[in-house]
């Protein structure tokens, strides 16, 4: 009997817009995941387990093949890199924007900045693009509070609504790309194991569809 198929899928608020639309291609876990401590997930569609696990770690695990499919972020993407993936669908759910943002009324002093931001590849291309030299500071969270405590002069981070860096004295600036949930799939796996994986994708490719009419 060959291995069961393995869809990772990103905790939090990816995961509360991802189970819905699972759900609408027949997807379903055999238990509230919500309520279960557990990570791994037997589901409605016969070969198909869920694997629950941090959306940075999502193309990990696809990439090495230890899960076959992964719903992840395009903003993980763009900074980690799609080798050894495909991505055959956008999923159009959590979206967002990624952005470059600062004080309100910032204005350049020159061709340097300070940066602060998780997304320390993104951010690193963009600026080069712009031909101004960064300085990239890794962090993890509370971006707002870099250029507050004169850290950085900059960010560069996910923007949903705004209402985050307004309430800290700062805007948006500029847009480096649109975000949303992808399906991305091991290339490896789509050879092997085409036909099955293939009705996985096409099953959630119809539901994405079905929602957008």
């Amino acid at each position: 009997m060959s291995r069961p198929l393995t869809l990772a899928l990103t905790k939090g608020r990816i995961l509360k817009e991802t189970l819905p639309l699972l759900a609408r291609a027949g997807i379903e876990p055999l238990e509230d995941v919500s309520a279960s401590r557990k990570l791994v997930f037997e589901t409605s569609w016969p070969g198909l387990q869920l694997v629950i696990i941090r959306g940075t770690d999502v193309p990990t695990y696809v990439r090495h093949g230890a899960a076959d499919l992964g719903v992840v972020g395009k903003d993980i993407l763009l900074e980690q890199g799609a080798e050894g993936l495909y991505e055959p669908l956008d999923l159009n759910i959590a979206r967002c924007r990624l952005m470059t943002a600062g004080p309100v009324g910032w204005q350049s002093g020159g061709a340097r900045v300070r940066v602060a931001t998780k997304f320390v590849n993104i951010a690193r291309r963009h600026f080069a693009r712009q031909g101004v030299h960064a300085e990239v500071i890794k962090l993890y969270g509370a971006m707002e509070l870099a250029p507050m405590m004169d850290l950085a002069d900059l960010i560069v981070d996910i923007v949903d609504t705004g209402n985050t860096l307004r309430a800290n004295g700062m805007e948006p600036m500029e847009e480096i790309a649109a975000i949303s949930s992808r399906l991305v799939v091991n290339k490896a796996a789509m050879r092997a194991q085409h036909g099955p994986i293939q009705k996985v994708v096409n099953a959630i490719a119809a539901a994405v569809a079905d929602e957008a009419a």
